[in-house]
């Protein structure tokens, strides 16, 4: 589709819509809105506005709509998959100005935000009240609820608690038309139609653009446990996971972390950690709840799920402090490996006892094509980040033949039950794989949503499909 280059006369009624303050147009500070946390990708966008209001947004998009300029909507910029790069040029919408905490209700246990609240404030607001929003990427001290809700986010704690499509009840959407609408109710239970607001979670802005969400909250666990078991291999370590739910038991959080993840950590970061030769793999175990009781009953059965596995050490973490700095080897991983070198990170997600043959065939994989790989994630959920090194690849090789690997690992994926991302989206980098899980029938239901929605396409095109 070719669309319009916004006129001298569209800019002025963008910024009658906004206020001049809040349209940007020089090369400079647009340069922030020119890419994400996805590689290297730098796109422009000609315009962009920062809207306050679900009415600014109403009038943006009727201008655009009726003008056929492309939209782009964006939110920290934290994503993984490009989904915010304005790959069309036209306008972006920043969404940074929606910032509010518009309400915590104790009483039904529920929440309104807006999308532009970074998530870990909105927690910490929600901790202090002793409720919990569980929903906790790792990038939650910087990325906004609204790209979660955009990408259907997760985190460590989606193994017991589930991912933001549990927890949110209800959408205001500004849809192309300039339309304003609730999409469903602030209510539990929902059998009235069509499910606009799970439609929505995950769309990657593609339908429509978010400006409240109202999230369920529930009581928050007053004790936990934190364990980080070593193992000598990966399968091992991955091995271990399905069991221990075969065994009975539902950890808070379950991650894997790979020897060389954790080597760079160590380098990168001030993080003190015994690296143990022998040692190829962990598990940070965490279990919560409310009886201590309980919760070391559950580690001990856990600890003999791990025996059976040739589980080498076991480490109980015994104060807040070495807590914080075992999930920090965890949360700076990402960071870590990426300050190190060229790479790229892919999302898959298998059911959990596929994850010994996941992580085995992406290794296979790297020795076929060259590139090493690092892994880590969340592996009680079948979730692995998969970091592809350069390392010795040559320049022709990542450029031409890496696709080729990328492709085998996401057709092993498939073949396991599993799919192309677990949290991170499709966006721009993983549409190209799409047709390896999903057929034409696939295709042509998305894009008559999409047309249902967006009939002249212009709300972040090129992504997805």
């Amino acid at each position: 589709m070719e669309f319009n280059k916004i006129s001298a006369q569209i800019l002025e009624a963008i910024i009658a819509a906004v206020g001049a303050d809040n349209v940007l147009t020089s090369h400079e500070s647009l340069e922030k809105y020119s890419h994400d946390e996805t590689e290297d990708l730098v796109y422009y966008p000609e315009v962009v506005a920062r809207p306050r209001t679900p009415e600014e947004v109403s009038a943006l998009l009727k201008i655009c709509n009726e003008n056929l300029i492309p939209v782009t909507p964006r939110g920290a910029g934290t994503g993984l998959s490009g989904g915010a790069l304005p790959v069309k040029g036209g306008l972006l919408i920043a969404m940074e100005r929606f910032n509010k905490i518009l309400e915590i209700d104790e009483q039904n246990l529920q929440a309104t935000v807006e999308p532009g609240v970074v998530t870990e404030e909105f927690m910490n607001e929600v901790t202090a009240k002793g409720l919990l929003y569980p929903v906790d990427p790792a990038s939650k001290g910087s990325c906004f609820i609204g790209g979660n809700v955009s990408h259907g986010s997760g985190g460590p704690r989606v193994v017991k608690y589930g991912t933001i499509r549990e927890y949110v009840l209800n959408l205001q959407v500004v849809l192309t038309s300039g339309e304003i609408i609730w999409t469903g109710a602030n209510t539990l239970k929902y059998a009235s139609g069509y499910n606009l607001t799970q439609l929505m979670i995950g769309s990657e802005g593609t339908l429509g653009i978010v400006t409240k969400i109202v999230v369920k909250l529930i009581p928050a666990p007053t004790l936990d446990a934190l364990l980080l078991a070593s193992f000598p291999t990966n399968e091992a370590a991955c091995g271990a996971v399905s069991a221990i739910f075969r065994a009975g038991i539902i950890p808070s959080a379950l991650e894997f972390m790979e020897r060389r993840g954790v080597e760079w950590v160590k380098e990168h970061d001030d993080i003190a950690f015994d690296l143990r030769d022998g040692i190829e793999a962990f598990l940070l175990i965490e279990v919560d709840g409310t009886n201590q009781d309980v919760i070391f009953t559950d580690c001990e059965k856990i600890n003999a799920v791990l025996e059976e596995f040739d589980c080498r050490d076991v480490l109980f973490a015994d104060s807040a402090a070495q807590k914080e700095e075992l999930w920090r080897l965890r949360r700076t991983m990402a960071v870590s490996v990426k300050s190190n070198s060229v790479y790229k990170e892919e999302d898959t997600v298998v059911p959990r006892a596929a994850l010994p043959q996941l992580i085995k065939g992406i290794k296979e994989t790297g020795a076929k094509y060259g590139f090493e790989s690092v892994c880590y994630g969340h592996a009680g959920d079948g979730n692995l980040h998969v970091n592809i090194i350069k390392a010795n690849m040559s320049d022709d090789d990542w450029n031409d033949k890496l696709k080729f690997g990328i492709q085998e690992i996401f057709e092993l994926t498939v073949s396991l039950g599993g799919t192309l991302s677990g949290e991170h989206g499709i966006g721009l980098v993983q549409k190209e794989f799409m047709p390896i899980k999903f057929s034409d029938v696939h295709f042509a239901l998305w894009k008559g949503i999409k047309q249902v929605f967006d009939p002249k396409g212009i709300l972040n095109p090129g992504k997805i499909f």
